[in-house]
């Protein structure tokens, strides 16, 4: 092992002491406490109780268990179909290859173990997975910009809008979990590892395109510090392994999909049922949501301002901080969601994964050193104030996005 691997594995473990790993905690604990409260509340006083089933296990938890969680619980309990359904015109119908499966899998497994039903396993399954990646994140983060500012970035993470989905059978917990583990073995050039955990994604979240674009920024970064640092073979064996391991997590559902149901468009064509059977274009569903939300010139205005804020928050001096790899899965990322995406409620929840732009937001952003000086009561001061507001919003997500009202909120 070179002095640099002992220098990162230090690092590694001064990122996760024990008095850091209990505040985060606490902390994440205290959030996840305030969101149980506002799901309890829509559970019992304002959801429509038509949706629940006589399940015995309470209104919380078959009020975790709607939207996608209904689609998981198929999968947990019966498994992907081997024919995918048609309808009469011929196309492919919403089913359950559009959805990853190691959540479902996980949750099964805890059924089996415990006995309990999928709406107590599967949200139980996310809160534990939630907890996990917020440790992960703050180690990654603490290693960029500090105590300070991991907690920060943290904390705003835990509050965001759509936060509630880190306790219900949702996938957000696992995809957090997976890519920032991804994310900061790759900051440490842990390329082997990094490898194996970008595969993983694979089956978790489709990030792998943005990922890969990380991969591949990071090590032509350290291929070219070689005259500082040399590059030994097995070194180039790893980060052609990291490299390896993000190009199959994109091919390796859709060929799964393909040898279940022995069609090569399985996934593609059942992705494209959620929108009536039409091939998703790139860049065209995000230009024609903006167009019809505000018109078309204002529309189009407003994709611009937005992507102009975002490339000029990552690229600033307030998020040098973050260092190569982090700042250049914002862009990736937010570049994969304009292009592949058909922006709508699902938006606030795919967004959570640019949680590096928590710390930025919060003002912690800035390299070591660097930046104006401020009080240090500042960045609490106005995290805490953050807070406050994104909890507010997830009252509104909440009642607008999460609660199921029949019969509009039924599949076509």
């Amino acid at each position: 092992m070179t002095a640099a691997s002992r220098e990162r594995r230090r690092t590694g473990r001064r990122a996760l002491d024990l008095r850091f790993v209990g505040t985060v905690l606490l902390l994440w604990s205290a959030l996840r406490a305030v969101s149980g409260l506002i799901l309890w509340r829509l559970a019992h006083h304002h959801q429509d109780p038509s949706v629940y089933d006589d399940a015995g296990v309470g209104l919380y938890f078959q009020f975790a268990t709607l939207w996608d969680g209904q689609w998981y619980e198929r999968i947990a309990t019966e498994g992907y179909p081997v024919e995918l359904p048609v309808g009469a015109d011929g196309l492919v119908q919403q089913n359950p290859w559009a959805f990853y499966p190691v959540f479902p899998l996980l949750a099964r497994g805890l059924m089996g173990l415990t006995g309990w039903p999928f709406a107590v396993a599967g949200p139980v399954v996310a809160t534990v997975l939630g907890y996990a990646a917020a440790l992960v994140v703050a180690g990654l983060l603490r290693e960029r910009v500090g105590t300070v500012g991991a907690l920060a970035g943290v904390a705003l993470l835990g509050a965001y809008p759509s936060s509630p989905t880190f306790q219900v059978a949702y996938t957000e917990s696992l995809a957090l979990l997976v890519l920032a583990g991804a994310l900061w073995l790759l900051v440490r050039e842990r390329w082997w590892a990094a490898g194996v955990v970008a595969l993983l994604t694979g089956l978790a979240r489709p990030v792998a395109l943005p990922l890969g674009l990380v991969a591949l920024v990071v090590v032509v970064a350290r291929w070219r510090e070689r005259g500082t640092r040399p590059v030994a073979a097995g070194e180039y064996a790893g980060m052609a392994a990291a490299l390896l391991g993000c190009g199959l997590a994109g091919l390796v559902w859709p060929a799964v999909a393909w040898w279940g149901t022995g069609r090569a468009d399985a996934y593609t064509a059942t992705m494209s049922a959620w929108r009536g059977g039409e091939a998703v274009l790139p860049f065209l569903p995000s230009i024609e949501r903006a167009q019809w939300l505000w018109g078309d010139l204002v529309g189009l205005l407003v994709l611009a301002a937005g992507i102009g804020l975002l490339v000029l928050a990552v690229v600033g001096p307030w998020a040098a901080g973050l260092g190569l790899a982090l700042r250049t899965w914002c862009l990736g990322y937010a570049l994969y969601l304009f292009a592949a995406l058909d922006p709508w409620t699902s938006l606030y929840r795919y967004l959570m994964l640019l949680f590096p732009l928590f710390v930025v937001l919060a003002g912690a952003g800035w390299a070591p050193g660097q930046g104006p000086q401020r009080p240090r009561w500042l960045l609490p001061a106005r995290t805490a104030a953050l807070v406050v507001l994104l909890v507010a919003a997830q009252v509104w997500w909440g009642w607008y996005l999460f609660r199921f009202e029949p019969p509009s909120d039924y599949p076509p």
